[in-house]
């Protein structure tokens, strides 16, 4: 009887030490480190500065556009606007990264989930690139950061050389998104590059960074330059556009009509918020400016 408990027991043991060893992979490879950083970009601008700070991720937008290579094992979390929820909490995230711009709408939707939210201020150059620094010293990628922003910066003082004393061109930026359009001041973000190319804007002494269209005051402010940026839907909005131009008798009356001086704006590398195609959105700007 004895001898046949024995033998019981040891058949036992050789079973549990069998699951044990199928199991345990299974559960260390599910595992995750609590001091590992699990970051999530949710837009492409963030996506591509943490490429170049060379920082990984597990979790990206989804777009249109092809991201770095670097994350193509990373999870999409959806738009931007309204992640999808589900994906990025069963990511584990220690970090979200969006944009200020977008932190109205997206504040309610993280409320009270114990995430670390973290909205980056692209809406201007000098925003942008003091956010890039601040990543690089929280992340250990200090010279990586300072690398971007001093690439822009030679970008600026050749194009300073480039413009210094001509004549400064009058620009109106007008910003589409599909059904309409806006006007696009000094404080946007591709009103900053049209001011470090050498060009005048001519909405000043507004605080916001839109406006709606007045075409007759429009007008009168004489634009030797009229850019057009197309936000959403690129090629819908640049359709728009034409059928606005063509069928609003106002805009034949434009200087920079009549001498062909419109230019639509590739949406790759004027977005709506500060991105690393800022130094060759200026070289694009320059041809326009000063062709």
């Amino acid at each position: 009887m004895r001898k046949a408990l024995y033998i019981l027991c040891m058949v036992m043991l050789v079973v549990l030490a069998g699951c044990s060893s199928q199991e345990g992979p299974s559960s260390t490879k599910e595992a995750i480190d609590p001091s590992e950083d699990r970051i999530v970009a949710t837009t492409v601008a963030l996506t591509e500065i943490m490429d170049a700070l060379e920082i990984d991720l597990v979790g990206i937008p989804s777009s249109y556009k092809d991201l770095p290579k670097r994350y193509e094992n990373a999870k999409e979390v959806g738009n931007p606007m309204s992640p999808d929820m589900e994906m990025l909490l069963s990511l584990k995230p220690t970090e979200i990264l969006s944009v200020t711009t977008l932190q109205y709408d997206l504040e309610e939707l993280f409320e009270g989930r114990d995430i670390e939210m973290t909205y980056v201020n692209l809406e201007s150059i000098d925003a942008m690139h003091s956010e890039i620094l601040k990543l690089g010293e929280k992340y250990d990628r200090q010279a990586q950061a300072q690398a971007i922003v001093d690439q822009f910066e030679e970008k600026v003082v050749e194009i300073e050389q480039v413009s210094e004393g001509k004549e400064q061109p009058s620009v109106l930026i007008l910003l589409g998104i599909p059904g309409s359009y806006l006007v696009a001041t000094e404080h946007s973000y591709i009103g900053d590059l049209v001011k470090r190319s050498g060009g005048k804007n001519v909405i000043t002494g507004e605080d916001v960074e839109f406006l709606s269209s007045n075409t007759e005051y429009l007008q009168q402010a004489k634009p030797d330059i009229i850019l057009r940026a197309a936000h959403g839907m690129p090629d819908e909005v640049v359709k728009m556009f034409d059928d606005e131009f063509q069928t609003n008798d106002v805009w034949k009356h434009f200087e920079a009509v009549k001498n062909d001086r419109v230019y639509d704006l590739d949406e790759l590398l004027f977005g709506t918020t500060g991105n690393l195609a800022a130094v060759e959105a200026l070289d694009e700007l320059q041809k326009m400016l000063y062709p």
